[in-house]
């Protein structure tokens, strides 16, 4: 939040408002799943074909460990996938969760114990969305956010970052 010769402050966030902005992330991507499930075979397959050079990137990104990289990535996959759905309302809902989710990892100074998972589960939720496994794709969307909020929400030894 920026005041007017004020400078700038940032919010602080408590363990309840990572649970509120998770679930509402959660509500938002299930949507935009089924969305992007009941769509034309070319809008998934173009939106695959995105989230795929993401996730190469971010494999690149783990491997250089490149972790300010690797967050930028996390945040563009998610955010890729709801824009694959080009529903405009989604589509700005999202930017402000992930706005905000970007707070939750900066404020909370997050550690990121499963670094090895990352890539994989970005990888299960693209491969479910290809085979067009609406209850799979589901159940990897609650499982990687009920993660990301357990990450985020503990105070692991490890440095890096979550979705």
């Amino acid at each position: 939040m920026s005041k007017r010769n004020r400078g700038v402050f940032v919010l602080e966030l408590s363990t309840d408002d990572v649970r509120e902005i998770y679930a509402v992330r959660e509500a938002v991507e299930l949507a935009a799943a089924n969305t992007l499930l009941d769509s034309e075979p070319d809008q998934v397959a173009d939106t695959c074909r995105e989230l795929k050079g993401i996730i190469r990137s971010m494999a690149k990104q783990v491997a250089a460990s490149d972790w300010q990289a690797i967050a930028r990535l996390d945040m563009q996959f998610h955010t890729a996938f709801v824009s694959g759905t080009g529903n405009t309302r989604l589509i700005r809902i999202y930017e402000t969760l992930a706005a905000e989710s970007r707070m939750c990892i900066l404020s909370l100074e997050v550690a990121y114990p499963r670094i090895d998972a990352l890539v994989q589960e970005h990888q299960m939720i693209l491969d479910l969305l290809e085979a067009r496994d609406r209850s799979g794709l589901q159940n990897a969307i609650k499982r990687h956010m009920q993660k990301a909020v357990e990450d985020l929400t503990s105070k692991p030894e490890v440095t890096g970052i979550t979705a």
